[in-house]
């Protein structure tokens, strides 16, 4: 069963990447297939990045890594993200939507115009800091056809997280081996998330879930595409952060389990779980036979590792 999913970029001192960029600094990723229609209006690339911004009291030094679909490395996936060194520090992923394909557009293209105008516009006063209206504008400057679920998280010298998110990119917080947080996944029904498009009966920056929650020195986020969510479970996330005092190797490492999940046709995985609930299973006669729907969700995979750091 195959998912919508979306990506994202960097810049100056923001640093913006497409999902075909390759640096030694930061990098880009790639996710999903079913587009919103009008009734429901192993080449892998890794980079750590210090965003070190003078006089702030704590920011975030990043870790990244990206592993396209196996069907999509000649393009480097669908995903974009972003890191910007701005004030405390902001980090964003995008997830092309896939089913765009199926009109002759390149899913791609959308989430790398959406994270390059977003890197743009971090430090723009109409913005004031605000990841909703960093959205708005991002998406409102995106000329691009297509669609893209998204994930922006700013943080304040002062510690406070702001996140804004529409779709299925998530972010977790972890604190000394435990999850303290985790976004919820929005979407429409299953295998569509909530996106925003060039269309305009999708959603926009209104729809966004928008929190936000206090970090201190030591904290660590995990954000990503579905491409992770959908293949790791959370407390294999906190295990393998605890693992890492490199932000970049904690990537590589979520990145790597991802992958292999997601191409073991009996790994129990979340998404296999989420179908299962769903009402999605293998036909009944199967079922009488003992098997059940298994398997990973093979998928462009991007995976932003951020340790909370003291200036």
């Amino acid at each position: 069963m195959a998912i919508p999913i979306l990506r994202a970029a960097i810049s100056d001192s923001h640093v913006f990447f497409n999902s075909l960029s390759h640096t030694t600094r930061l990098l880009s990723i790639p996710k999903k297939t079913r587009l919103i229609d009008s009734a429901s209006a192993s080449a892998s690339a890794s980079a750590p990045s210090e965003i070190n911004p003078l006089r702030s009291e704590v920011s975030f030094c990043v870790g990244t890594h990206l592993i396209p679909h196996p069907n999509k490395v000649d393009k480097g996936g669908e995903d974009a993200f972003f890191v910007s060194s701005y004030n405390g520090g902001v980090v964003a992923v995008a997830d092309g939507v896939s089913g765009w394909a199926e009109q002759n557009v390149d899913p791609s293209l959308f989430p790398q115009e959406l994270m390059a105008n977003a890197s743009n516009l971090v430090g723009d006063e109409e913005v004031n800091y605000d990841p909703q209206i960093l959205l708005k504008k991002a998406h409102t400057a995106t000329s691009s056809k297509g669609s893209a679920t998204v994930i922006v998280a700013m943080l304040e010298k002062n510690g406070v997280l702001k996140i804004a998110s529409v779709g299925d990119c998530g972010l977790r917080v972890i604190r000394k081996g435990k999850l303290i947080f985790s976004t919820l996944p929005q979407e429409h029904y299953f295998d569509c998330p909530y996106q925003l498009s060039s269309e305009v009966i999708t959603q926009t920056y209104l729809d966004a879930t928008v929190t936000s929650v206090k970090l201190f020195e030591g904290d660590t986020i995990v954000m990503g595409s579905d491409g992770l969510f959908d293949n790791v479970f959370d407390h294999e996330i906190v295990s393998t952060i605890t693992q890492y005092s490199d932000a970049a190797e904690a990537a590589k490492a979520l990145a790597n389990l991802a992958s292999n999940h997601s191409m073991d046709s009996n790994f129990e995985s979340p998404y296999s779980l989420e179908a299962r609930t769903r009402g999605f299973d293998v036909p009944f006669w199967k079922k009488v036979l003992g098997v059940k729907l298994t398997g990973g969700k093979p998928d462009d995979i991007t995976v932003v590792v951020g340790q909370v750091v003291s200036s």
